[in-house]
């Protein structure tokens, strides 16, 4: 899975940068996309892999700090890039005319940049608290890597630190992304169904539910290892939601996000002479 992600994501990044056709908007994204994505899944799969392999699990505690630091700024670059991209196909189809404009090269730009100092906030809010309100040392975590929820949790402060961080985070980091991917994804669904029946409304809607398929694997997984409560919580269940959301979800991307469309399909056929 984790050679599946990182080659297919590196196929899409050297298709759309050498191909002059494809350095517009959508593909801007989806190429900082699949470059976060690897990032994302170098994280932590690497040192599963190095553990499985060395049957030791052990990790210091300054490598936790910091895989869970880099581990966040990656996840939220991810989730905002999910979010610009929704925006992106939002002005395409409901503001065809003024899309040139809209999205022009200086706003993209400024919107990839805001991403970055917005995931650097969320990653060092975690981290200072975590660094001021936790004492453990030789503790295990029911996780494949150093999962936030579960190191918040080791709060010497008691539930109330994890409470006030956990809603922080959801308010700011959570609830205004994914109020723009709802408000976008509303006004495409919307827009799709003034489409005739036999203008590609079937096309349209085949490819807005994969990647709605893929949002809501990514987000409804990720809430649910975030949100999880210490009465409810499995330790099986939060790794696999972990591994879903962490793992599966950046392997799925390159097939949803770029080699359903057709210019990434016929570049790729064209460079290596695949059949995709």
């Amino acid at each position: 899975m984790y050679l599946v992600t990182v080659l297919g994501n590196l196929l899409i990044i050297v298709a759309i940068s050498t191909e002059s056709h494809l350095h517009i908007p959508m593909y801007f994204f989806l190429s900082n996309l699949s470059f976060v994505d690897i990032c994302f899944i170098s994280t932590m799969v690497p040192k599963m892999i190095v553990d499985i392999v060395s049957h030791n699990r052990a990790i210091s505690y300054v490598g936790c700090l910091t895989q869970m630091s880099v581990f966040l700024i990656f996840a939220s670059i991810d989730h905002m890039l999910l979010t610009i991209m929704a925006y992106d196909r939002f002005v395409a189809i409901c503001h065809p005319l003024h899309y040139t404009i809209i999205m022009n090269p200086h706003r993209c730009v400024l919107l990839l940049l805001m991403a970055i100092p917005v995931s650097l906030v969320e990653s060092q809010l975690h981290s200072v608290v975590i660094l001021q309100f936790t004492c453990f040392k030789d503790v295990k975590i029911a996780n494949f890597f150093c999962d936030p929820s579960q190191l918040l949790s080791l709060s010497c402060s008691g539930p109330l630190i994890k409470t006030i961080v956990t809603c922080i985070v959801v308010i700011i980091f959570g609830l205004f992304p994914i109020s723009g991917l709802f408000f976008s994804y509303c006004k495409i669904v919307s827009s799709i169904l003034k489409i005739p029946p036999s203008g590609g409304r079937y096309k349209a809607f085949s490819t807005c539910s994969s990647r709605l398929s893929a949002l809501c694997l990514f987000y409804g997984t990720g809430i649910g290892v975030y949100l999880g409560s210490d009465v409810s919580y499995s330790p099986i269940r939060g790794m696999v939601a972990s591994l879903i959301c962490s793992v599966v979800t950046p392997m799925l991307n390159p097939f949803i996000y770029s080699l359903r469309n057709r210019g990434i399909s016929s570049t790729l056929k064209r460079l290596y002479g695949w059949r995709v």
